[in-house]
């Protein structure tokens, strides 16, 4: 049960509005009551100058502590949340790789209990609406047309807990499809595309917003033939995911697309799969092996098959080996992402009013602390 008034004074406090030096933040049940500078308010935790930032907001993952979303067993996927949370991720949409219609369905249906308990905040389905030059990790075999008939199907399995689809814009019937998200309210993701700039400007058009994984799965960025990345990056309705794993992407790269998107359309995501905190070994995304070795996920021809990667981590890797400030490092983390799901007015910052989900970090940036609608679920 959330605690009725709890202060944690002392802190290095990033706001909206800046970092609040011997910070405070008041929280009363599950909600932030006051945030400010000086004295607290009361009795308080004195964090002893440690950082004090929203709680992470993940929009692209499969599972984690050995449980993984695409297992249709929600325990599976309680696993996969509570690993996360571990690492500070306090909001998360459960990613489902590509699978036939019929596995999705179930998929789909095991997850969407878990969203209407406030669980999960939706399931994202990337695929099997992908190019099959650009398939990455997922089954060839599987890859489809995203038919009107198909993505509705899909949708009437989430009654409302399909949040977002990856789907590859140059495929047959892609415009009509992301116009028919849209209109449902889901957010349409361009990925694992062999798309020319040419088939991405009527994706654009027609309501897509958001680039799955930038970079990876997608036709590379050429000088005289952008391809999708360039105008991903420079347009300004698209947000754009970036695996900062430094493995997926190298870190002048991520730099580079972080300070042309800015902190307004750049969201950190960690593409984790089941293995993420389970070590090294042999695991299954969708119906493909994968191996972990030294914690990276790669299927037999070497190809990188999502990552082992956790929220903290990534927000660290982006200041520590990126250079981004942490006030634009908690944008991407946290305040962006939950903008992108239309929970800005709920979580994702650190503001009076706002969900108690926050994230304590020491001078290293390392975890100390979480806290999920008021209550501590790592301390």
């Amino acid at each position: 049960m959330a605690s009725t008034e709890l202060v944690l004074a002392g802190a290095k406090v990033v706001t909206p509005q800046g970092v609040l030096e011997n910070g405070w933040v008041q929280v009363r049940g599950t909600e932030i009551a006051a945030v400010g500078t000086g004295p607290a308010p009361g009795p308080a935790t004195d964090l002893d100058g440690r950082w004090l930032v929203p709680g992470f907001v993940d929009v692209h993952c499969h599972g984690g502590g050995g449980g993984s979303f695409t297992s249709a067993d929600a325990e599976q996927a309680r696993t996969a949340v509570a690993t996360h949370r571990a690492h500070g991720t306090t909001t998360m949409l459960a990613s489902l790789v590509s699978a036939p219609i019929s596995e999705l369905v179930e998929q789909i249906r095991a997850l969407r209990d878990l969203v209407t308990a406030g669980l999960l905040a939706g399931v994202h389905l990337e695929g099997p609406f992908l190019a099959r030059s650009r398939c990455g990790a997922h089954d060839p075999d599987v890859l489809r047309p995203p038919e009107t008939e198909a993505v509705q199907r899909l949708l009437e399995a989430g009654d409302g807990a399909v949040r977002m689809v990856t789907l590859a814009p140059e495929l047959e019937n892609s415009v009509p499809a992301i116009r028919q998200l849209v209109a449902h309210g889901v957010i349409a993701a361009i990925g694992h595309t062999d798309a020319t700039l040419a088939d991405v400007a009527p994706a654009l058009a027609a309501g897509a917003t958001v680039a799955t994984h930038l970079f990876n799965g997608m036709r590379p960025l050429h000088h005289r033939e952008p391809g999708p990345i360039g105008t991903l990056l420079t347009d300004q309705r698209v947000t754009v995911e970036l695996i900062c794993d430094l493995v997926h992407l190298h870190p002048s790269v991520v730099r580079l697309a972080a300070e042309h998107a800015g902190p307004g359309r750049t969201v950190l995501v960690t593409d984790a799969i089941s293995a993420t905190d389970a070590g090294d070994g042999t695991y299954r995304l969708g119906n493909l092996p994968v191996t972990v070795r030294d914690g990276q996920a790669r299927l037999a021809d070497g190809s990188l098959a999502g990552s082992t990667l956790t929220m903290d981590a990534a927000f660290r890797n982006l200041v520590v080996s990126c250079g981004v400030g942490i006030t634009d490092a908690v944008a991407a983390a946290s305040t962006t992402p939950a903008r992108l799901l239309g929970l800005g007015g709920v979580t994702g910052s650190i503001e009076p009013g706002l969900a108690a989900d926050l994230v304590v970090l020491d001078e290293q940036l390392q975890v100390t602390g979480v806290l999920k609608d008021g209550s501590w679920v790592q301390r």
